[in-house]
């Protein structure tokens, strides 16, 4: 698995429920399309692992309250959830059947620090350590939603804020966002092709 070669650390429980990601997402979407069916064969590298390159730019620590905004069908919330079983997880979207989607890949893994909410960001009341988010909306509009929703004060390595999965050219989308920036590319970490053009940017709040 793609996974053991990066983080060959984890745990035999760990290992397990990222084994189990493979038939829990191809058994649901062929039910509920919540990856294209094109990409659902490369799932762990365009998705699973993708979703792990956070990890390689911050270790969640114990009690560490994480919001994924827009979370599709649980990237990258549900393999972070997987990595750091200590700190809570919980993944918003507006469209209720990817929701549905999440609840069953959930339980069937059996992970207790993830909830779900079906609605949208500005619907959210609770205040979170970091907002994560993969590719949903502009980096700008991003940041716009993320900071009402992050607490104080900070308890990790790096202080409260954003951490999107971004991709291609992200100039003059980061040039907009008249903040301090972090932008890390995943093929510093990650040598499959695919990870050429993808970054992740963090931006505290």
């Amino acid at each position: 698995m793609i996974i053991d070669t990066y983080f060959p650390t984890l745990t035999p429980e760990q290992r397990e429920r990222f084994a189990a990601i493979d038939a829990l997402y191809h058994d649901w979407n062929a039910k509920i399309n919540v990856i294209s069916r094109k990409d659902i064969d490369n799932l762990y590298e365009h998705h699973v692992l993708h979703s792990l390159g956070i990890a390689e730019i911050i270790r969640f620590r114990p009690g560490t309250r994480i919001m994924d905004l827009g979370t599709g069908g649980g990237f990258p919330g549900i393999p972070l959830a997987i990595m750091f079983p200590e700190a809570q997880f919980h993944l918003v979207d507006s469209i209720g059947k990817k929701i549905r989607v999440c609840n069953e890949v959930i339980a069937a893994l059996g992970l207790t620090n993830v909830t779900t909410q079906h609605a949208r960001a500005e619907e959210v009341k609770a205040r979170f350590d970091f907002v994560v988010s993969r590719a949903v909306m502009p980096l700008a509009d991003l940041v716009k939603i993320a900071q009402r929703h992050i607490a104080q004060p900070s308890h990790n390595a790096l202080p409260n804020g954003l951490i999107a999965l971004k991709g291609g050219e992200l100039e003059h989308e980061a040039a907009a966002v008249r903040r301090e920036k972090l932008i890390t590319p995943l093929s510093d970490y990650f040598t499959e092709p695919y990870f050429e053009t993808k970054k992740v940017v963090y931006v505290p709040l």
